[in-house]
């Protein structure tokens, strides 16, 4: 399933909804929160949302048992000055339920007041077990633009993102806070009219591809090898008018949810079929796939859920 947050433009108001495969469409509320939030994050059931009028502050959350856990704030320079929109560059969550235990990640090229990044790459760990943020800086030369810092992967203790350029993918090991750069499939061809996803497919780093007729997708079979398989070729032809503003938000073996500016498109592999699960009645502000999020139901036992509330 995912989470959409729709933007009335006429009411100057939000709200979130929940398309899901099988049940359709439903309203979904964060108000157990009791503040106005922005959902940042995903991951094994649990959300990274950070409150809209308190810069700085952000919760973990389980929206399906309404229980959360207030972060404390960091001792380090507010996110506000990372660069470049008042907002952390990355945001992350690492949610690893073998462990019982989550990770919050804020990175972003920090800059003096009144000057230019100076390509330092700051970035800021929460650890749930400690109940800290740690700091570590590094240096990166690509950038990221709004729609490939949201879709985040977090499989084998690390956080994956694409970077703007699509010529890598950014992994940062958790288990040693270091940064690295991972390949792309060697067929993937990024040129004029191709655009590059990084996404989850149960479990393992997938790379989508969407050209004007085709959707190509891969999965990396063997992380420490960095071998690529492609898994699936899918025709756009019955969806061409909306091939420029698709964008693919999560997928399983069955199913790929796909959205556009106002409409939640779903594609089932098995029977090659496509299905509108949700379309904008009036002006949305934002494109749907510029807050859409992967969520899936909790897989964390009700034994850290407890000690997720007790730690508020």
């Amino acid at each position: 399933m995912i989470l959409v947050e729709i933007s009335d433009s006429s009411e100057s108001k939000t709200s979130l909804i929940c398309v899901d495969n099988l049940r359709g469409v439903s309203e979904f509320s964060l108000n157990f929160l009791n503040d106005r939030v922005k959902v940042r994050a995903s991951c094994n059931g649990l959300l990274c949302c950070s409150s809209i009028p308190d810069k700085g502050v952000f919760y973990v959350c389980n929206p399906v048992t309404r229980e959360y856990r207030l972060l404390p704030k960091s001792r380090e320079r507010h996110v506000t000055r990372f660069y470049p929109d008042g907002e952390a560059t990355l945001v992350g969550l690492a949610c690893d339920s073998a462990h019982q235990k989550f990770n919050v990640v804020l990175a972003g090229y920090h800059r003096m007041f009144g000057h230019r990044p100076d390509g330092s790459f700051i970035c800021l760990v929460f650890d749930s077990e400690l109940n800290k943020w740690r700091k570590f800086v590094s240096f990166q030369d690509d950038h990221f633009t709004h729609m490939n810092k949201n879709q985040v992967v977090f499989v084998n203790i690390a956080l994956h993102w694409l970077t703007a350029s699509s010529t890598y993918i950014l992994v940062l090991d958790l288990s040693c806070d270091v940064w690295r750069k991972m390949q792309l499939p060697y067929n993937l061809i990024y040129g004029t009219g191709n655009r590059i996803y990084l996404l989850d497919l149960d479990g393992c780093l997938s790379v989508i591809k969407i050209s004007e007729a085709w959707m190509n997708i891969w999965v990396l079979k063997d992380y420490w090898k960095d071998e690529w398989c492609m898994v699936d070729k899918v025709s756009l032809r019955c969806i061409r008018g909306m091939v420029p503003g698709i964008f693919p938000i999560s997928q399983t073996g069955e199913c790929v949810f796909l959205a556009t500016h106002k409409q939640i498109l779903v594609y089932h592999r098995k029977t090659q079929i496509w299905k509108e699960m949700y379309s904008v009645k009036y002006r949305s502000t934002l494109p749907l796939w510029f807050s859409a999020h992967a969520y899936r139901s909790t897989m964390f036992s009700w034994a850290y859920l407890k000690y997720l509330t007790s730690s508020n």
